[in-house]
Parts: C-alpha cells; structure tokens; sequence
C-alpha cells in the first residue's frame, strides 16, 4: 500500500470522526441551554402584541406614524419595525402611504 492512499484512509477516517463530535457537542449544547425555541415563542407572542398596541396607541394620539417611529417606540430592528407595519396593515388596521423609502408613512384605517 502506498503512501498517499494512506494519507488518504486517514484523512477520511478523520473527517468521519470529527463529523461524529461535532453534532454530539451540537446536541449537548441544545440540551444545556434549558430554554427551547418553543419555550419562547408564547414571550414573544406577547411582546409583539404589546408592541402593535404601544404603535396604534401612537397612531390614535399623532396621527401618522413610520417605520423609524415604531424602531424608536418599540425598541426593535427595522425590519421588526417593518413585519408589524405589514401585520397591522393585513389585519386591517392601517392604511400605507407611499410606496417606499423615507416619505412612507402609515394612518389608522376608518372602520
């Protein structure tokens, strides 16, 4: 047997061993960490629902609000910002003025 098939064998025989540690360590992380996605999907439900309500709170006093009103209210990224924009507006509640960038801004639906 020569020498670079060796190599070879070892290399493989490696690659397999170090595949078998790195998803035990990926489990036990799982396992240490005590808090699962699932466990905090009901927490964040209930902040997204707070924070819809602090936006059309906001609305009802001024008016018109944008994405960088609902970040600085909120506390959240721009994209956050953005998903409860369009989640208030599917459900009814507001009406979207403009089609992009900064002069987009958003008023309460009449119902």
């Amino acid at each position: 047997m020569s020498i670079g098939i060796l190599i070879i064998i070892v290399l493989i025989i490696s690659i397999i061993v170090w595949g078998y540690f790195y998803e035990k360590e990926k489990e036990e992380q799982k396992k240490s960490r005590g808090s699962t996605p699932t466990d905090l999907i009901p927490e964040q439900s209930k902040r997204k629902q707070e924070n819809k309500q602090k936006i059309l709170e906001f609305l009802r006093e001024n008016g018109r609000v944008t994405n960088n009103d609902v970040e600085k209210l909120c506390e959240v990224s721009d994209n956050t910002a953005e998903r409860y924009l369009d989640d208030l507006e599917k459900e009814g509640y507001l009406i979207q003025n403009g089609e992009i960038g900064r002069g987009v801004f958003y008023i309460l639906k009449n119902k």
